[in-house]
This record gives C-alpha cells, sequence and structure tokens, in this order.
C-alpha cells in the first residue's frame, strides 16, 4: 500500500527517555533509596489521566505523594519530572531531514503538559520537520486506543491505511495496525532506516 504520510512517536524513537532519573531525583529530595520509589511508582490510572488532560499536574503530583510515600513540593516533582529526557537518538535527524524529503511528517505522542512543554523546547531544532505534533492530553485519548490513531488520521487528512507508523511500545504497534495503518515497531534506528529507504524505494523504482 502507498504511503501518504509518516507518523512518529516521540520519546525512544526520536529521543532517548529514563523515568529512572525523576525517581533518582525525588529520593534525592525525599532523603530515601531511589530503588524504593521505583518499587512503589507504576504507570497507573492517575497517570493515564493526566497524559489525556483529565487532571492537571498539580493533581497528578498529589498523587505522587500518596502513591510513592514522599512529601515533596511541586517544584521538587516538576524539576525531576522534566529531567527524563536525555540525548536524541544518533542519527535520527540527519533521517527525518531525508524523510521529510519524501513524505509530510507528524508526531504523536502519549504526554502530559509538563513534559510536552519541556521537550518541545529542549528539542526544537530535532522537531522542525514535523509539519504537526500531536499529544494526548490535547487529543483527550491515548495510543493504542483506536480512536486516538483515528483522530489523527482525520486531522491530517489522510486515511489510515496509507500512513505509515514508527513506535518503540509494541502495543502501540498493534493498535496502529489494527486501525489499518502500517506501522514499524522500532528497536533501533536500523528498523526506521530500513522503513524510510523502503519508501524511497518505491517511489524511485
Amino acid at each position: 500500500m502507498p504511503v501518504d504520510a509518516f507518523l512518529f512517536d516521540f520519546g525512544g524513537v526520536l529521543v532517548e527517555i529514563d523515568f529512572d532519573r525523576a525517581l533518582a531525583h525525588w529520593a534525592g529530595r525525599a532523603g530515601i533509596d531511589a530503588a524504593t520509589l521505583r518499587g512503589r511508582f507504576g504507570f497507573d490510572d492517575f497517570y493515564v489521566r493526566h497524559e489525556t488532560g483529565q487532571i492537571d499536574a498539580r493533581a497528578y503530583f498529589a498523587s505522587l505523594r500518596d502513591s510513592l510515600g514522599i512529601d515533596l513540593t511541586d517544584a521538587d516533582f516538576e524539576a525531576g519530572w522534566g529531567s527524563i529526557f536525555l540525548a536524541e537518538i544518533p542519527g535520527i535527524r540527519p533521517l527525518l531531514q531525508a524523510a521529510a524529503r519524501e513524505r509530510p511528517l507528524y508526531l504523536f505522542s502519549n504526554t502530559n503538559l509538563s513534559h510536552h512543554r519541556v521537550w518541545t523546547s529542549q528539542y526544537d531544532d530535532l522537531l522542525a520537520p514535523f509539519e504537526r505534533i500531536f499529544v494526548s492530553y490535547d487529543l483527550g485519548k491515548r495510543k493504542p486506543a483506536p480512536e486516538a490513531f483515528h483522530a489523527v488520521a482525520q486531522a491530517i487528512d489522510v486515511p489510515p491505511e496509507r500512513i505509515l507508523f514508527f513506535d518503540d511500545t509494541l502495543d502501540n504497534v498493534i493498535g496502529a495496525l489494527a486501525v489499518g495503518m502500517q506501522a514499524v515497531h522500532v528497536k533501533s534506528l536500523a528498523d526506521t532506516e530500513r522503513a524510510i529507504a523502503r519508501i524511497r524505494d518505491m517511489r524511485t523504482g
């Protein structure tokens, strides 16, 4: 099936992410072992509600005080929360620039307002080739829900089956395939490179 648009995930595909950095920061401020917090932290209902815009950062941090058993200020939580973003994936920048010459680029991330503010500022040059960025807290829907993928496809006016989606989370890839999208499970940069090269070969073949 021809491809009319590339749709990329953010964390793990464009940029490395490490939630342990947040836990280490919070543990240091609370004066406890980071491993203790690691055992208590989870992507729970409050996390999902935060990423779908149902609660704000203050409410989410209040939930963390209970689930993690630490009494930090919102500022302490925010500082750790924003520290999870590391370097861009080596080689992804020129690959995006080349891909943008083949098809329009879009981004779809499960994220919250606090994180979105951090990474759009920190990686503004890397994100320059993208025509539009979709975030779950604004859509009110998260991957891998079918309605989330349909909302993005409708917004860019491209049928799902003509979108090639890249994500490092297998559940999200399966969700994209379920709505008819073409999808790549990204385990390394090579997976992304091969898929884009295939599209280039289709155009020149």
